[in-house]
């Protein structure tokens, strides 16, 4: 999951570093509310306040969280775009994404017409800021 070994910050809190990096892990990692969290403790039978868990964002989550973005895999150096047709308020769309080798989705764009080479264009051009 995620090692705390190097977290010195944490001593002196009443729960051990394998519980505050938990909470803050799953917190970032999975999306979850500050009581969702709560939940997903209480559930494994250690009592703790929203409130606390929310410290504990607040002191080490930009720490866990760019840990967690650093072992999170880049995307692969191959990729294709999809098209697909869809009809949004009965009108027809053309979903174009930009997927990699691992089927991975890194980009969409829809439009209103069907244009080959301005969706080639949107990824291609280097200076569009994503």
């Amino acid at each position: 999951m995620l090692n705390l070994c190097d977290l010195s910050r944490i001593k002196g809190f009443r729960f051990p570093l394998a519980v505050i990096g938990y909470a803050v892990w799953a917190y970032h990692r999975f999306a979850l509310s500050l009581r969702d969290v709560e939940d997903l403790l209480a559930s494994r039978g250690i009592r703790v306040s929203y409130e606390t868990v929310r410290d504990w964002v607040a002191r080490f989550g930009g720490q866990i969280a760019a840990r967690i973005r650093r072992a999170r895999p880049g995307p692969a150096d191959k990729w294709h775009l999809d098209e697909v047709v869809i009809s949004i308020k009965g009108k027809k769309h053309w979903l174009w994404r930009a997927v990699d080798a691992n089927g991975d989705v890194l980009d969409i764009l829809i439009q209103s017409r069907r244009s080959t080479s301005a969706g080639w264009r949107y990824w291609l051009v280097p200076s569009r800021c994503r």
